[in-house]
């Protein structure tokens, strides 16, 4: 069990991290941020700040050994980097890192362990790109195999003809078959030291130009109905990986069953609505789980709730949002509204 006053290292400077560092202060415990970018939401609520590349192991060492354990807010932090922190020092550890960072491997890690991604097909060069349409099917879209986020990354393609000119990165793509789905959900849950797995109510979420702008409680009654074999496939997951803290799991729901869509080995934007909303937050169930703690209550606190992420300008009009009583507002810091960019988070409970 990590000692009150201990430090803990966060790999990322966001907003996630900002939220980390937060519950952990409630928990007595200093948090140092290691980012490359100089301008870190998550370093202005911390003790410490190491502002360094990743690939800068002397900084890694330095940051390393200032800290009793380390965790990241970011699923892209380089992994062959990371072996300039002690592996029993980082939780989670970096094989939940390897696996989300390439789509391709995180499928197969998934349909190896019983799960059901959409078909898909790995692209290594231009000419895989056709043949693979054929096989998979239209309509479907391509993604980037490594970095994509926030619907970065990704072209749908509804014909064969609209693949022509597309040109594969060196990292490589996949092409996978859209799904008609009925509902978006998310399966957030927590794993301790112990090896013990709990769960929060799962939302409902809805997307905007790939960037989740709404998560919503309860889920329609497909989620409901498809949520324990959801759970059975995350937890699966949770456990071959040895995961240590909060992981989520983001899946379709459809007249077929759930099926797989991505995995984020972190807290997640579709849990944000914990914070007020459940007994325990994911961000503060994520701190007791590295530091040995025993795990928080996930029960939620009422039987609606709602959180609608604010992006872009006008995002940081506090008296509007503030207008509603009801509102809890959490606003990450960031100065600049660029359109796409997440500035905060609204919750409404009951």
């Amino acid at each position: 069990m990590l000692r009150a006053g201990a430090t803990i290292g966060i790999l990322g400077g966001g907003q996630l991290g900002r939220m980390l560092a937060m519950s952990a202060a409630q928990l007595g415990y200093r948090c140092h941020i290691f980012a490359p970018e100089a301008d870190s939401v998550a370093a202005e609520v911390s003790a410490d700040f190491t502002n360094a590349h990743w690939h800068d192991r002397d900084a890694l060492n330095t940051f390393a050994a200032a800290c009793d354990i380390v965790t990241y807010e970011f699923e892209n932090v380089p992994v062959e980097p990371l072996s300039a922190i002690p592996q029993n020092m980082l939780a989670p550890g970096t094989r939940a890192l390897e696996v989300a960072q390439d789509r391709v491997s995180e499928k197969k890690f998934v349909e190896n362990i019983g799960g059901k991604p959409a078909p898909f097909a790995a692209i290594d060069h231009d000419s895989d790109l056709a043949p693979a349409i054929d096989r998979v099917g239209t309509p479907g879209i391509l993604k980037t195999r490594r970095d994509g986020y926030d619907g970065k990354g990704q072209w749908a393609i509804s014909r064969a003809d609209e693949a022509q000119g597309i040109r594969i990165p060196a990292s490589g793509s996949v092409y996978e078959q859209r799904v008609d789905f009925e509902a978006e959900f998310s399966v957030i849950l927590v794993r301790g030291r112990s090896g013990e797995v709990r769960f929060w109510d799962s939302a409902v979420n809805t997307h905007t130009g790939g960037i989740l702008s709404h998560s919503e409680l309860p889920a329609p009654a497909i989620v409901g109905k498809q949520v324990k074999e959801a759970r059975a496939l995350a937890k699966k997951l949770a456990e071959e990986l040895g995961y240590i803290g909060v992981l989520t799991c983001e899946f379709f729901a459809t007249s077929d069953g759930p099926v797989f869509n991505e995995m984020a080995p972190r807290v997640h934007n579709s849990g944000h609505w914990t914070i007020e909303g459940a007994v325990t937050s994911q961000f503060e169930n994520h701190i007791r789980a590295i530091a040995g703690l025993p795990l928080g209550d996930t029960a939620s606190t009422a039987t609606r709730i709602v959180m609608d992420n604010l992006i872009g300008a006008g995002a940081l009009d506090m008296t509007r949002h503030l207008s509603d009583p009801a509102a809890h507002l959490h606003l990450y810091g960031k100065s600049e509204a660029r359109d796409g960019r997440k500035m905060g988070h609204i919750t409404r409970v009951g």
